[in-house]
């Protein structure tokens, strides 16, 4: 059963009711559910599928493309060459269908562009040369590596450049569409537990599936990431080398920004890692960005030189704080992690990513939705011979066009939060610091983002505006 996806699902159904033929792109993260989004729309119903090879040699992808030829009905079909004639040979099967509208779905585009293979090439001549003159073709096309669906396809500037009729997105799920799947599935947590498991897996419906019914969040991840036999102990490896082919400085990148909560600049993750500056180091931060693991974001009122680097990815961080941390292979290493400070820190790290990757939903709460507006973080570091000034790091700023700036502090917790005298203090210097450093005229107000809420009284009065974990949960208005 499809969770979600209704604007997708829409998207691919009006295909069928095309005058044209159609060529459309499906990219996104891997394990974020595009191959079961198109199956399941189409009802694994296709006059054509076919799912490059992992690490396959062009003669192994033509010889197995052309398994699937035969396997959908092309009973007489000789050697394939070369993708001119499997492509040739594709042509000829859609001939043969009765189908109004002949579905092609090609599933792990990017493994088949083996290195001379001219591929891309023959995909521009099936498409140019004889698909697009008829009206009853609809090629679908999918990876996991973004990057090269993006370069390669939407971006090409070759004989596919503006030949794509559609492209889609996919996103991870929100909060709300992971509860929705749980509950299909009848796993009976909490908004709180499925807050915690979000903080680990993020809104990958693949990782989600392994949660087992009558049992615990903590009692899962024991098992599927500390087990010896887990279904994720494993992930981390196959998840960056399926999207790259040379991972190593993809994974240094990443490596360095998981031990920097508000990220780096270019420069200092040059210097963190000992890359080398060149197009291989660019590349490897390009392709990150596009695949989501990274955001590159700039600070308010810095130039886009001063960008910084922050990993976004929950699993990547969780990976690191924890699974490459069982150094004794322990079972239960997450049971036994729970309420230390280690993990009471990553706990405070892991909900901040979860909000601001629900930023539609804040806005939402705190009732701009409607409103233009864009999200900053902002550091003040002082002068080295300022001795009198420490620096200020605030993690989330929205600057509304309606000329306001919410100055937002995430807590995460397991009962509502007290804002200490520390705490007051804390917020009042940053906003003060803000404010006449970045010489803002407007009205910043502070907004606490916490996942029970706070407790009445106290400092807490003093808050302008709050959102909490409920508010998270509310369908996403875009």
């Amino acid at each position: 059963m499809l969770t979600g996806r209704n604007e997708e699902k829409r998207q691919l159904l009006n295909l069928l009711e095309s005058d044209q033929s159609e060529f459309v792109a499906i990219y996104g993260r891997r394990r974020v559910g595009k191959t079961y989004l198109i199956r399941e729309t189409f009802n694994r119903s296709f006059a054509f599928q076919h799912t490059g090879i992992l690490e396959a040699s062009l003669q192994e992808q033509l010889a197995e493309f052309q398994h699937s030829l035969v396997a959908y009905g092309l009973r007489k079909c000789p050697q394939l060459p070369n993708w001119h004639e499997a492509f040739h040979q594709l042509g000829n099967l859609l001939l043969k269908s009765k189908e109004n509208k002949k579905v092609v779905f090609i599933d792990e585009l990017p493994w088949m562009d083996t290195p001379n293979s001219n591929f891309i090439r023959a995909l521009d001549h099936f498409w140019n040369g004889w698909a697009s003159a008829r009206k009853d073709i609809i090629v679908i096309v999918c990876g996991s590596a973004t990057s090269w669906i993006t370069n390669k396809i939407i971006m090409n500037y070759g004989g596919l450049h503006n030949r794509l009729t559609h492209q889609i997105y996919l996103r991870p799920f929100t909060l709300l569409e992971c509860e929705q799947y749980c509950k299909s599935r009848k796993l009976n947590y909490t908004r709180k537990q499925l807050l915690d498991a979000y903080m680990v897996l993020g809104g990958i419906p693949y990782y989600w599936s392994f949660l087992q019914k009558g049992k615990s969040v903590a009692q899962n991840f024991d098992r599927m990431f500390f087990a010896e036999n887990g279904e994720m102990t494993r992930e981390f490896d196959a998840l960056y080398a399926s999207l790259f082919r040379n991972p190593e400085p993809h994974i240094a990148v990443i490596k360095a920004l998981s031990t920097k909560k508000s990220g780096l600049t270019r420069n200092e993750i040059l210097s963190e890692t000992k890359l080398d500056d060149n197009k291989t180091f660019a590349k490897a931060l390009k392709e990150l960005e596009q695949c989501g693991f990274i955001r590159k974001y700039t600070c308010l009122g810095k130039i886009s030189k001063d960008a910084m680097y922050q990993l976004m990815d929950n699993f990547t961080l969780f990976y690191f704080k924890f699974i490459q941390e069982n150094k004794n292979g322990n079972p239960h290493f997450w049971s036994s992690s729970l309420d230390t400070s280690v993990h009471n820190a990553w706990a405070g790290l892991a909900f901040e990513r979860v909000c601001l990757q629900h930023l539609p939903e804040i806005k939402a709460a705190l009732g701009f939705s409607a409103v233009i507006s864009s999200a900053h973080s902002w550091t003040f570091k002082p002068k080295p011979d300022d001795t009198d000034q420490t620096g200020v790091q605030i993690d989330l700023l929205i600057d509304r066009n309606d000329g306001i700036i919410n100055l937002c502090e995430m807590k995460y917790s397991d009962d509502t939060y007290s804002v200490s005298k520390e705490d007051d203090q804390k917020l009042r210097r940053r906003r003060s610091v803000f404010v006449r450093e970045s010489k803002t005229k407007k009205p910043v107000q502070i907004t606490m983002i916490t996942t029970y809420g706070l407790s009445k009284g106290g400092y807490s009065d003093d808050i302008s505006s709050q959102v909490t974990m409920e508010d998270l949960f509310k369908e996403r208005i875009e």
